[in-house]
């Protein structure tokens, strides 16, 4: 069972998922576990059953675009690229990301006083 400090993580962690594709493919083109592991490399654990979900819906929205690649070992590689809006939908996302960073410092510093 999972415990409660590990579930919020989990929940935060949901939350940001599509951003931290955004951001892994804004920076190279790259197939599914390819993703998975940078994800994991930044400890943001997921799993393919949560990943391709969430390909296809920014897919869908015109966030992603894919192609087919060969590969020398085994079947043939999607491999995911960011798109245009997807760039557009990432600035966004930046700074959204930048807002909440600082509301939650000025709230975690006790910078905001309520009369």
């Amino acid at each position: 069972m999972e415990s409660n400090a590990e579930n919020v993580r989990s929940q935060m962690r949901k939350g940001v998922l599509e951003y931290c594709i955004l951001c892994i493919l804004a920076q190279r083109e790259a197939y599914a576990s390819s993703i998975i592991e940078s994800l994991k490399a930044a400890s943001m654990i997921v799993v393919e059953g949560t990943l391709y979900p969430l390909l296809i819906r920014q897919k869908n929205q015109g966030l992603l675009s894919y192609r087919w690649e060969e590969s020398t070992q085994g079947p043939p590689r999607k491999y995911y690229c960011i798109t245009q809006k997807g760039r557009e939908q990432l600035a966004e996302m930046d700074n959204a990301w930048n807002e909440m960073v600082q509301a939650i410092q000025k709230l975690r510093t006790s910078e905001i006083t309520v009369l």
